[in-house]
């Protein structure tokens, strides 16, 4: 059994403040299979006091932009040499299909090489002429670190969600507190032990996986810089609030509920196995599933009809089995969460096309639901609005091409979206007017050069690329006198 009882606080295994280790449990069977220390505010208070200091008197900051691109490669080199042993572990804490962690092992590497890539062309300082020839004077423009920055991630996607965030602010020059959830307290610390290997400076880091509690201690502390957060639309509007309270710099990767818009020419086969990918991967237990399909009334029951049988076709259970598409949801509660928004699309008039609020036969020992599919669902319903974080798909019918992009439109949050059609450029077109921060034509992958992030309630700020590594950055401009 792995057990971690030490906390890595500014690089250097830690005794905690709490010494009781936390039970980490498989959400297959709910047996325990780990034990970690967990982080109390006391230890916040060392993780930030390391940063600060490192950040104000160490050299990272001062390290050129060459030498950090250096320690952050080795540090992707080093996850590419244990990604098998980092995919076994994400499965086994989170219930996520082991065949999904293992393919996302290129996905990571592709991340974290468009963000050194953006490191290596980025503008770390530049020089501007003055629009006025005549004038005695020019512009050097900086991009300097914002200072210490408190990255708190969710469970779901875990290595994925930290190199979103440390790999940018690495090598922007700052230092960081990598707040990660209890249910990831494994899979963190086995990062914990790479950056510990990649040479970095002293306080440059550090992972604390913590309670809620303990994570608003770290938003509230008044040496942290920048505030990046990946989470639910709820806490991230707390953190907003907290953060403007101090003036801090935040950034916000929030929920979602995006649309799928199936325009009437689309190939129905290609469209349904985009749904499979496109909605329901990692237990669609994922802020940019797209799990309302707007389907066109002339060819809703067809649409209905091949969901159907696409649902019921996939494999659930052990999520470490190869015939296993669906694996548990991550605990308990949010079991029960999924159940409760089932239910509730029965009572609010959704037809139960298939699954429902049973538990599968023969798992009840674990977290798991049975993967569900409601049509004649109306758009105004609560299962079409809110998150449910789930492999619960809606069905709603649209009557013209205006019709499904005010569908697609109607909703609080704009993280993601898809449109399938039979000429692309069309619709390319359509999904220009889809009010989300990233819309995929025809289950084309997402990106990791251009920025990404949310519109309305799904967030505030982008990451990836060159745009993802500008926000872990201040300007500054300096003006110099010409000597003429």
């Amino acid at each position: 059994m792995l057990t971690y009882e030490h906390l890595f606080i500014g690089g250097v295994w830690t005794t905690p403040s709490r010494t009781d280790l936390l039970d980490i449990r498989s959400p297959h069977d709910n047996s325990v299979i780990g034990r970690a220390a967990q982080a109390l505010p006391a230890d916040v208070d060392r993780a930030v006091a390391a940063a600060r200091t490192a950040f104000d008197d160490g050299p990272w900051p001062r390290t050129s932009p060459a030498d950090r691109i250096a320690v952050v490669r080795k540090l992707a080199a080093l996850r590419e040499k244990r990604a098998d042993e980092i995919a076994a572990l994400i499965s086994a804490e989170n219930g996520s299909a082991l065949w999904f962690t293992q393919a996302g092992r290129p996905g990571l590497t592709r991340q974290a090489n468009a963000y050194l890539k953006a490191a290596e062309e980025f503008g770390w300082e530049e020089t501007l002429e003055p629009s006025d020839p005549a004038a005695p004077f020019r512009s050097v423009v900086r991009r300097e670190a914002i200072g210490v920055v408190a990255a708190i991630i969710p469970w779901n996607s875990p290595f994925s969600s930290a190199s979103a965030k440390i790999i940018p602010a690495l090598l922007a020059g700052n230092t960081v507190v990598l707040k990660v959830s209890p249910e990831n307290s494994l899979s963190m610390n086995l990062l914990a032990e790479l950056l510990a290997e990649a040479g970095l400076p002293e306080g440059v880091i550090s992972v604390l996986p913590a309670d809620r509690e303990t994570s608003e201690y770290l938003v509230k502390h008044p040496d942290v810089d920048k505030i990046a957060f990946t989470g639910s639309t709820r806490a991230g509007r707390r953190i907003a609030s907290l953060a403007g309270e101090q003036l801090k710099r935040v950034s916000l990767e929030l929920g979602g509920k995006s649309a799928m818009i199936i325009l009437p020419d689309a190939d129905l086969g290609a469209a349904i196995q985009g749904v499979k990918f496109g909605s329901l991967l990692n237990n669609a237990e994922s802020c940019i599933a797209q799990t309302r399909v707007l389907a066109p009334r002339g060819r809703y029951e067809e649409v209905v009809a091949g969901l159907k049988e696409l649902v019921e076709s996939l494999g659930v259970g052990d999520p470490a089995d190869d015939g296993t598409f669906i694996g548990p949801m991550i605990r308990r509660d949010q079991q029960q969460r999924v159940l409760d928004y089932i239910r509730l699309g029965v009572e609010e008039g959704a037809r139960l096309v298939t699954g429902g609020p049973q538990v599968p036969p023969g798992l009840e020992a674990g977290n798991y639901v049975t993967p569900t599919l409601f049509a004649d669902v109306n758009n105004a319903m609560r299962i079409a609005q809110e998150e449910i974080f789930g492999p619960v798909l809606v069905v709603i019918a649209y009557d013209d091409e205006d019709d499904a992009v005010r569908i697609a439109n109607d909703s609080e949050y704009g993280l993601s979206g898809g449109v399938w059609s039979a000429d692309p450029e069309h619709a390319l077109a359509v999904a220009r007017r889809v009010r989300t921060g990233t819309v995929t034509v025809n289950g084309a992958p997402i990106g990791f050069d251009g920025p990404f992030g949310g519109f309305k309630a799904s967030g505030l700020g982008r990451e990836y690329g060159a745009v993802g590594l500008g926000t872990y950055t201040e300007y500054k401009t300096i003006t110099v006198p010409d000597a003429k």
